[in-house]
């Protein structure tokens, strides 16, 4: 049974151009495959807490673990959702167009292009 909700707010992390996650912050997080699990759960559709556990084939502890540390590196944002009812749950969503790693001159860099 599909019910109506309202989006009431969002915790985009704010991030400046030349402040998104550094190189290693990147590679530590995707280096994780549970965070990659979450990651492109979300990056696929925005989703509550409980359906990225099941996209993710994770834990709900560990999906919101995960979450956490996507959010805090800026690479995702919530939502509060409120529905008819009252109740409310909150909703995750990527915020990248793209990751992309590369190594020049035997250093490696990742750029991450956040979504408009």
């Amino acid at each position: 049974m599909a019910t109506d909700s309202t989006i009431v707010g969002s915790k985009r992390p704010a991030i400046e151009a030349d402040d998104g996650p550094t190189t290693e912050e990147v590679l530590d997080l995707f280096g994780d495959e549970y965070t990659r699990r979450v990651f492109e759960a979300v990056a696929e559709r925005p989703r509550c807490g409980r359906a990225v556990a099941d996209a993710a084939d994770v834990s709900r502890p560990t999906a919101y673990r995960r979450l956490n540390a996507l959010s805090d590196a800026g690479l995702v944002r919530s939502e509060m959702a409120f529905c008819d009812r009252g109740n409310h749950r909150e909703r995750f969503e990527a915020i990248v167009d793209r990751i992309a790693i590369s190594v020049d001159g035997g250093r490696i860099e990742a750029t991450v292009d956040l979504a408009d």
